[in-house]
């Protein structure tokens, strides 16, 4: 029996992002995914207490090709590294506790967004894909 050859560097969530790209319904690469934790870029406008504060997270937005607003995070340095070589500070979050406060308007998320297999969902997505009970 094959086993596949996995890359140290390369995360669970990571894993769980290939996963999802073959088929969209794995429950265990969705649950996998939820547990994880992702860095998310501070933006240079957060203050000291948006840092420091465990309890809020400071969300950096981009805006998309179409105009639409997206939240970027990623599943290691080297992938943060890949799309935003000049983030200097991110904090790392659970990704199930930020989907499940995750604001209820247009903003999307997009999960290693240069990587071969990125995930970027809706608002409606990121709460029900991802915040897990």
């Amino acid at each position: 029996m094959d086993t596949p050859a996995y890359d140290n560097n390369v995360t669970p969530a990571r894993r769980a992002l290939d996963a999802l790209a073959e088929n969209t319904e794995d429950t265990a690469a969705l649950d996998t995914l939820a547990s994880s934790e992702v860095l998310v870029p501070v933006p240079d406008d957060a203050g000291q207490e948006e840092v420091s504060d465990p309890g809020t997270v400071a969300l950096p937005v981009l805006e998309q090709q179409n105009g639409a607003p997206v939240v970027p995070v990623f599943t290691s340095e080297p992938e943060m590294a890949e799309l935003l070589p000049y983030v200097s500070r991110y904090r790392l979050v659970p990704l199930g506790m930020l989907a499940a406060q995750w604001p209820a308007d247009d903003l999307s998320l997009s999960i290693d967004a240069s990587s071969e297999h990125p995930l970027t969902l809706t608002s409606e997505g990121v709460r029900t894909l991802l915040a897990r009970p």
